[in-house]
């Protein structure tokens, strides 16, 4: 074959193979495989309880492997070693009580892992504003965030923190918490924003989403009615997100109506006065 005809072949076989490339059908988005939604690293330092589902493998003894319960005392049957206490032992601590009696005697040199595959020992109440307030089960690394997450997260008429209530010892699992070894409050925006995402939940607590609190500004006013109260709030951001005083209205005539006690009280008050939930800012019209 001539040299020039075996040329003009290998071009055209080249042509013909990009063409077939650049041919193929566009994939159908329908039909693309979703990636698998993130789920939690599961943790060294969580605590085995009751009712937890343990994955258990013996490498090379698939007889030995597989699923299994802790029962309601702790504790899990295994062929040759009886019952294995597990309540109490991280997920590595039962590795070696396994590595250790399955070694003496029955295997050599066994290489063991365990791992929480349900986690049913450990759980949260979170109750409040959030769109599915319940008893979820807590794994060992699970967030403030992880857990409102669970609960759906908050609804529009959620205030502007989140309180976690650490149950006294003893009543723990039995109920939300309503007496408590401390309170933590934090901050929504914090929690929202990532800025304290971070934050560790632990078996026993509840979680609450109080709702919005509001403050009341009246009078000479855009825009009378409730506002949004946020810690730390003064007269003159409140009367700003009333829309302002009108023309009619004074600045240095305003006064706070707090109920203390069962008591109405009034005050003159200055534009860098604290507000309290509940407050009613009036704006009196200026004097003549």
């Amino acid at each position: 074959m001539a040299p020039f005809l075996v040329a003009l072949m290998l071009v055209f076989g080249v042509v013909d193979a990009s063409a077939q490339a650049v041919a193929q059908p566009p994939v159908d988005p329908s039909k693309a495989t979703a990636a698998p939604a993130p789920t939690l690293a599961p943790s060294m330092d969580y605590v085995v309880g009751a009712q937890d589902l343990l994955k258990i493998t013996i490498y090379g003894e698939p007889l030995l492997s597989g699923a299994i319960r802790v029962d309601n005392d702790g504790s899990f049957p295994f062929q040759y070693l009886d019952r294995v206490k597990a309540e109490g032992l991280t997920t590595a601590q039962i590795e070696k009580v396994l590595r250790d009696r399955l070694g003496d005697g029955y295997l050599r040199s066994p290489q063991v892992s365990v791992e929480v595959i349900e986690y049913r020992s450990q759980s949260v109440f979170v109750t409040g504003e959030v769109r599915l307030p319940n008893k979820y089960s807590l794994p060992g690394n699970s967030t403030l965030m992880d857990v409102l997450t669970l609960a759906g997260s908050v609804t529009s008429n959620a205030g502007t923190w989140v309180q976690i209530t650490h149950a006294r010892a003893g009543v723990k699992g039995l109920g939300p918490a309503v007496t408590a070894e401390y309170d933590v409050r934090v901050n929504l925006r914090d929690i929202q924003t990532g800025k304290a995402q971070n934050i560790q939940v632990q078996d026993g607590d509840t979680i609450f989403v109080p709702k919005t609190e509001r403050v009341w500004v009246v009078g000479q006013v855009r825009n009378s009615g409730g506002i949004p109260y946020e810690e730390g709030m003064t007269v003159f951001e409140a009367i700003s997100a009333a829309g302002g005083v009108t023309e009619k209205g004074s600045n240095n005539r305003v006064e706070i109506i707090r109920i203390e006690n069962g008591r109405r009280k009034s005050f003159d008050a200055k534009q860098t006065d604290v507000l309290k939930p509940g407050d009613q800012v009036n704006v009196r019209a200026r004097r003549l």
